[in-house]
């Protein structure tokens, strides 16, 4: 199968393209965090019986009028208008490498965790699409996906190539795809849980107000759960049947097998405990943070260091 090398050289300036764009987003995130502030509310002022002014009490204050754009709220304004370039960009990184090996671009780990962190990116714009408030949270978002990508271009890195013929398979499109978009939610979701549980416990101190507030987040770790544990789970049963088609059995507990079961128990404790009074706030959000570590696990220390059936490819 021949590689074009020049469409290749082209995905790899997309991708450095893409990080860039990622790292000057993260930063006005992060300007508009750290300028984010409480409402200001002003105080209604009543008449006494004497004729003298008084501070109404604290429950009849009003919010103040808004006097306009803060310097805050532009920076998050300019920071989601920011990824979305970066997004565009790391499309035709991901197009163009497939193009150019002529097959599906999830053949190596770099290819893999690129295709996470673009799943991240956009189950990320569209939750703000429907909930604009939570943009503050944008920079702890993408700091995971630029580690990612950081590793991805680096330690993970590989040269545009065929793939070995046990991967030449039209389950590589439906498997692989399907494990990538269910990651890249999972791990927006995890993101939540983290902060979720930060801020309960007070580690945050003066930052915790400048956070949603722990409903929103844990509102948006179950939501995007929600979507992206179906998706996981048939990804699991297209593994099962791809590993049938090509070693003649649906499950041997290959270690890369083992986890992601795992991984999908985890996942499965934790709908059912956020459904379970007395556990929502509390020992939910730690078993979404547990799937979230074991996904991380399965991703890297699974594929580089442990021998199995997957290990030839570094794929889920």
């Amino acid at each position: 199968m021949p590689i074009d090398p020049v469409l290749a050289a082209y995905s790899d300036d997309l991708y450095i393209g893409a990080v860039a764009v990622y790292v000057i987003a993260m930063f006005l995130h992060a300007f508009e965090f750290v300028g984010n502030r409480k409402p200001v509310r002003t105080k209604t002022l009543v008449a006494t019986s004497g004729g003298d002014v008084a501070d109404a009490p604290a429950a009849d204050e009003t919010p103040a009028a808004p006097t306009g754009r803060t310097r805050s709220d532009k920076c998050g304004r300019m920071g989601v208008a920011v990824t979305l370039v970066g997004l565009l960009l790391h499309v035709g990184a991901i197009v163009a490498r497939g193009i150019a090996t002529e097959r599906w671009p999830l053949g190596n780990m770099y290819e893999f965790t690129s295709a996470i962190c673009l799943a991240a990116v956009v189950c990320w714009l569209v939750v703000l699409r429907r909930s604009p408030s939570l943009r503050p949270v944008g920079a702890f978002v993408l700091s995971p996906v630029l580690i990612l990508m950081f590793l991805g271009g680096t330690v993970l890195y590989a040269n545009a190539a065929p793939v070995v013929p046990a991967l030449q398979s039209y389950w590589l499109a439906i498997h692989v795809t399907t494990v990538t978009i269910a990651s890249g939610l999972l791990m927006v979701s995890g993101v939540a849980s983290i902060l979720y549980l930060l801020v309960k416990a007070g580690k945050t101190g003066k930052l915790a107000a400048k956070l949603p507030g722990v409903d929103a987040l844990d509102r948006l770790a179950y939501r995007v759960t929600v979507v992206g544990f179906p998706i996981y789970t048939f990804a699991v049963i297209a593994g099962a049947i791809w590993a049938e088609s090509a070693w003649g059995r649906f499950w041997g507990w290959d270690p890369k097998e083992t986890v992601a079961f795992v991984a999908w128990v985890v996942y499965a404790a934790y709908l059912h405990a956020r459904a379970t009074s007395g556990w929502r706030t509390t020992g939910a959000p730690w078993i979404n943070v547990a799937g979230f570590v074991t996904i991380v696990f399965n991703l890297f220390f699974i594929n580089m260091v442990v021998a199995g059936l997957h290990s030839y490819a570094g794929l889920s």
